[in-house]
């Protein structure tokens, strides 16, 4: 091959984005969007800063094959290992000493953050049994947003042995916005289903 035909060749070549499709649209669509909507600065843009994804053990926190079904439900619906977190206190009324497992978590941030808030809005929440959209009050005072599921079942990553014992989890979305309802916008672009007012 001649050394002009491999510039011609060259230069057909695309670039492929290894970014997430959520990632990418917020950066060259929504960002600007949200800024013109809520009349802010750019830098005032609410933003989305980690997602974590825990699980509490509750009663079961002794129980071995419940730690190791928890850890397998949250490696397989996030592709990440998670981390067991401890209790920070003594409770003799829930037989509770400090340094207990009492659930297992995973934080998510940058690519994996956003794929797996795609997979949760466009294929997890529509498999929910009579959803009718998530709560709008599911907002604390920051602006974080928090949803919980009573079982694993319903993320298509895990097969039906794996979800024979079934076990909650709460996915909490950290956001830096100045208001509720700035978070609540942000959310909105990425596709969050929002249960209308009035129900």
């Amino acid at each position: 091959m001649t050394e002009t035909k491999l510039k011609v060749e060259s230069k057909k070549l695309k670039v492929i984005s290894t970014s997430a499709r959520l990632k990418t649209l917020y950066n060259e669509q929504y960002k600007v969007e949200l800024a013109k909507e809520l009349k802010l600065n750019i830098n005032e843009v609410p933003k989305l800063r980690k997602i974590s994804v825990n699980v509490g053990l509750g009663k079961a926190k002794d129980d071995k094959k419940l730690l190791e079904i928890a850890a397998n439900t949250l490696s397989k619906i996030t592709g990440q290992m998670p981390v067991s977190t401890t209790s920070r206190l003594s409770i003799a009324t829930f037989k509770l000493r400090e340094g207990n497992k009492i659930g297992m978590m995973v934080t998510l941030r940058g690519n994996n953050m956003y794929e797996f808030m795609d997979r949760t809005i466009n294929i997890v929440l529509p498999r929910l049994r009579d959803f009718h959209g998530v709560s709008n009050k599911s907002f604390d005072n920051q602006g974080n947003f928090s949803i919980g599921f009573r079982d694993q079942s319903v993320f298509p990553e895990l097969t039906f042995e794996e979800t024979s014992t079934a076990h909650g989890l709460q996915i909490n979305f950290v956001i830096d916005a100045k208001e509720k309802a700035h978070a609540q916008a942000l959310l909105t672009k990425f596709g969050m289903p929002f249960m209308k007012e009035g129900k």
